[in-house]
C-alpha cells in the first residue's frame, strides 16, 4: 500500500533548494548592496559590486569554455580577486581548487595535474613558482594574471589579467546553483609530510554548513567586520 506521504509531496522550487552559500551573497547584494563587502588597501568594494564582478568572473569562465565540474585553480593571497573566486567559479558550475602559497613548483605542479586544472589565477607575488610548476606539465593551464597593487615583486606571465578577463563577462548572466547540494564546489590538498598531497572535495552542502555553524560558533552579529587574517587557500575560505 502506498504510504499517503509520498503522494504528491515531490520536491519542486516552492517547497526545496539545494543548500549552497553562493545563496549568501546573492541574498546580501539583494538586501545590503551599498554595504561595504570588501576593503583591500585603497579599495573598496560594496556587496553588489562583489556580487557583480563574481557573476562577471562566472559569465567569462563559461565563455572561455569552462563546463560543469571543470576545475579552476588560484595561486592568490587574500584579495578582492581571490574572495571573488569562492563565488564566480562554482557559478559556472566549476570547482574552485585554492593553491597553497606555501608550497614549492614540485608540489604546485602534482596538484594542478591531478586536479587536471583548466584555468590557473595567479598572484604576480607567486609567479616564479607558478611558472616553474607550470613548465612541469604536459597540459598547461590557461594563465590569467592577479595584478594585485599589494603585491611583493613578481612579474605578469598570464595570457591577460583579472579585470580585463571579467570585463569579457556579463554582469546579467543568470548562473545556476547546483540541482544537487551534493555537487562539489571546491577541492583542497592536504599537507602532509609524507608522500603527495591528498585531494579533499567539499560538496554545496558541506561549504553551506560549515559556513553557517562558524557564524553560531563565533557568535557573529549583525554587520559583523571581520579581519581576515587565515590565508584563504585554508579549508576554502568556508570555515576558520
Amino acid at each position: 500500500m502506498e504510504n499517503i506521504y509520498d503522494l504528491h509531496l515531490d520536491k519542486n522550487k516552492a517547497n526545496y533548494e539545494p543548500l549552497s552559500p553562493l545563496s549568501f551573497i546573492k541574498r546580501t547584494a539583494m538586501v545590503y548592496p551599498d554595504r561595504t563587502s570588501v576593503i583591500h588597501g585603497d579599495k573598496t568594494y560594496t556587496w553588489k559590486e562583489t556580487y557583480e564582478r563574481s557573476v562577471r568572473l562566472a559569465s567569462a569562465l563559461v565563455k572561455m569554455g569552462i563546463k560543469k565540474g571543470d576545475t579552476v585553480a588560484v595561486m592568490g593571497n587574500n584579495t578582492p580577486e581571490t574572495y571573488e573566486a569562492h563565488f564566480g567559479v562554482p557559478m559556472s558550475g566549476a570547482v574552485l581548487n585554492t593553491l597553497n602559497i606555501r608550497l614549492d613548483a614540485e608540489a604546485i605542479a602534482f596538484i594542478l595535474q591531478h586536479g587536471e586544472a583548466k584555468v590557473i589565477f595567479t598572484d604576480r607575488e607567486f609567479s616564479e613558482t607558478t611558472k616553474s610548476a607550470i613548465a612541469r606539465l604536459e597540459k598547461k593551464p590557461i594563465i590569467i594574471d592577479i595584478d594585485d597593487a599589494l603585491a611583493d615583486g613578481g612579474e605578469l606571465i598570464g595570457q591577460e589579467d583579472y579585470e580585463a578577463f571579467i570585463a569579457k563577462g556579463d554582469p546579467d548572466y543568470e548562473w545556476q546553483g547546483p540541482v544537487d547540494e551534493w555537487e562539489a564546489i571546491s577541492l583542497n590538498y592536504t599537507s602532509g609530510t609524507t608522500g603527495n598531497p591528498k585531494g579533499v572535495v567539499y560538496h554545496h552542502r558541506g561549504a553551506y554548513l560549515n559556513a553557517i555553524g562558524n557564524a553560531i560558533d563565533w557568535n557573529m552579529s549583525q554587520h559583523a567586520v571581520y579581519l581576515w587574517t587565515l590565508p584563504m587557500f585554508h579549508c576554502n575560505g568556508w570555515c576558520f
